[in-house]
């Protein structure tokens, strides 16, 4: 999970937003061998973004082509960043993660129905220890990965600890490394 949303950092505008980033982690870890993806609508209702201005974000970023959609059904796209044929693992796994992500990642847990909180929160979880809920990263780095802005990471954290999401967070001033501990149960 932490390489691909290390992967649409590099690849994606700075400007593309949570939301169109939310879709994209979908996309990605949903696509079949030929490129194509078909996401229902219960899952774009899931993810609790606008659908069809993501979609229009992400065709800005030349990074997917509406097929149909989004309607009624969902949407049907083909992503056009070959560099995805050649991240691992398999498919399966890839859905596995998609649907831990969509879990993670959802309103009920985060508290919040912004997209803005709600990929931190992802980018947390998948970063930390399954055992201990204990994590670490570079601050730049989860700015970068999940889209904030400077003034936007202080405020994110801090909003996720409020919500439950994390039993607390600092930022150690020798390295510049975020250290975080998800609350118990996340």
């Amino acid at each position: 999970m932490g390489e691909i949303l290390s992967y649409l950092a590099a690849v994606l505008p700075a400007d593309v937003s949570a939301g169109a980033r939310l879709l994209a982690l979908q996309c990605a870890l949903r696509m079949n061998a030929y490129m194509h993806v078909e996401l229902a609508a219960g899952l774009l209702h899931g993810l609790r973004i606008d659908a069809g201005e993501t979609c229009d974000e992400l065709e800005r970023a030349r990074w997917l082509r509406v097929v149909n959609g989004p309607g009624a059904a969902g949407v049907s796209a083909e992503l056009l960043d070959a560099t995805l044929l050649a991240q691992s693992p398999a498919r399966p796994d890839r859905r596995r993660a998609a649907d831990w992500a969509l879990r993670t990642g959802c309103p009920a847990r985060i508290g919040e129905t912004e997209p803005r909180l709600r990929l931190p929160g992802v980018y947390l979880g998948a970063h930390s220890d399954p055992s201990s809920g204990e994590g670490q990263s570079e601050w730049d780095r989860i700015i970068r990965d999940c889209g904030l802005h400077d003034q936007g990471f202080h405020g994110a954290l801090t909003r996720l600890t409020v919500n439950g999401v994390l039993e607390g967070w600092r930022i150690c001033p020798d390295s510049g490394d975020v250290h975080w501990m998800l609350a118990p149960g996340q």
